[in-house]
């Protein structure tokens, strides 16, 4: 490709873009390339990551970038996270699950785990011996998490957790997974918890079949069952039962600011294939780039892939600095999601009959986008969180 996804735009590095953060995502894009591109469709068509990759990923310090070096990670922040995950949707290796692992999963831990948690989980997960969930998701609760039916009922010095979850990144691989439950059903939203489920030799739990989904086929997605699965009470995450909806509410905006990130990241690839295809493609005796059209389409491209990179990168400049609220959060996830969509659609558009092809990238990128629009909170409900402000 002529054109690195990254440079595509020309907007300038931001403050937190460090020189640290720079070698992380070169050094990211390297393994990628490496590792996973020769052997990504195959992982597509067998609709899952093979586990050695993670551990490779472990070894070459791609998991828990930002959880503290006395816990096994490498003591860098969210802006070390983003440079991991804005290269593996530059490389196009999106179905690769590390992002949920290491920037949704491991903080709950860090900041809501005990010492003897954080000190049992959090290296085993910068290792990849660990791969991270969270099992949110019910048949009958999605964006309404105050919905979840899923139970965890003291007994004596353990919990017995029963329900189903569905939807849940990374679960066919997964084998620590923190299960949003309710420890007591009559008090609604307070009455939810989080408890971490060690799966390994786990008696009661079972996984479902891995989802076929329209898209980020590599991805293993699937239903969880919990079936009087006992877990020790000190697996709770937090001082008390009940601080489970207040946890969610505090992680979320980081997994919001994720979802962005991806979107924005894919965007700036769509472009740069696109460039460079037109250039190539002739019609009519000349390249397609020539064409008015294509030149005006690439042009309001770029101009609101331009905006929506200088967005992110100051949302993460807030975030890094401890100052990104839950509703600019949701004004990134909705608006640079639905601007990736619109952006893969019309660079589709100017392959032509190519484009709908999945020999060609943009195929794959015009799945793998849509669901972008959906999980983390529909766009719907970042709209109404939004309001909120108002």
């Amino acid at each position: 490709m002529g054109l690195r996804p990254e440079e595509v735009l020309g907007v300038p590095k931001p403050t937190w873009k460090t020189d640290d953060v720079v070698m992380l995502e070169d050094m990211a894009t390297r393994f990628l390339e490496a590792e996973v591109v020769p052997h990504y469709d195959r992982f597509e068509k067998q609709e899952i990551f093979d586990r050695s990759i993670w551990e490779l990923a472990g070894q070459n310090g791609l998991l828990c970038a930002s959880m503290p070096e006395e816990y096994g990670g490498a003591g860098g922040t969210y802006a070390h996270e983003t440079a991991i995950l804005e290269a593996i949707s530059h490389v196009g290796t999106d179905g690769f699950g590390i992002a949920l692992h290491n920037s949704i999963v491991a903080p709950y831990i860090l900041h809501y785990g005990s010492e003897e948690q954080k000190r049992k989980w959090l290296p085993k997960m910068a290792t990849g011996e660990l791969i991270g969930a969270i099992a949110m998701t019910e048949p009958g609760a999605g964006s309404d998490l105050q919905g979840v039916k899923t139970s965890a009922k003291k007994d004596g010095n353990h919990y017995v957790i029963n329900g189903s979850k569905t939807f849940i990144t990374n679960g066919q691989l997964a084998n620590l997974i923190i299960v949003v439950t309710k420890t007591d059903p009559s008090q609604g939203a307070k009455g939810t918890s989080l408890i971490v489920v060690e799966t390994d030799g786990q008696e009661g739990f079972e996984r479902g079949r891995n989802l076929d989904k329209v898209g980020l086929k590599s991805n293993d997605t699937s239903e969880l069952f919990f079936n009087d699965v006992r877990v020790p009470t000190s697996n709770l995450l937090g001082t008390e039962e009940g601080q489970g909806f207040v946890q969610l509410m505090q992680q979320l905006p980081q997994e919001r600011l994720q979802i962005g990130g991806s979107a924005i990241a894919m965007a700036e690839r769509a472009i740069a294939l696109t460039i460079d295809y037109v250039k190539e493609r002739k019609a009519f005796g000349k390249s397609v780039m020539e064409f008015q059209n294509t030149q005006f389409k690439l042009a309001e491209l770029k101009t609101e892939a331009t905006i929506g990179r200088v967005f992110y990168n100051h949302c993460v400049e807030r975030h890094v600095n401890g100052g990104l609220d839950p509703f600019t959060a949701s004004m990134a996830k909705y608006w640079l999601s639905d601007l990736q969509n619109k952006v893969v659609d019309e660079c589709l558009q100017l392959h032509g009959g190519y484009g709908y092809m999945n020999d060609f990238p943009i195929a794959r990128m015009f799945r793998d986008a849509r669901v972008q629009r959906i999980y983390g909170g529909t766009n719907e409900i970042m709209k109404l969180l939004i309001a909120r402000s108002l």
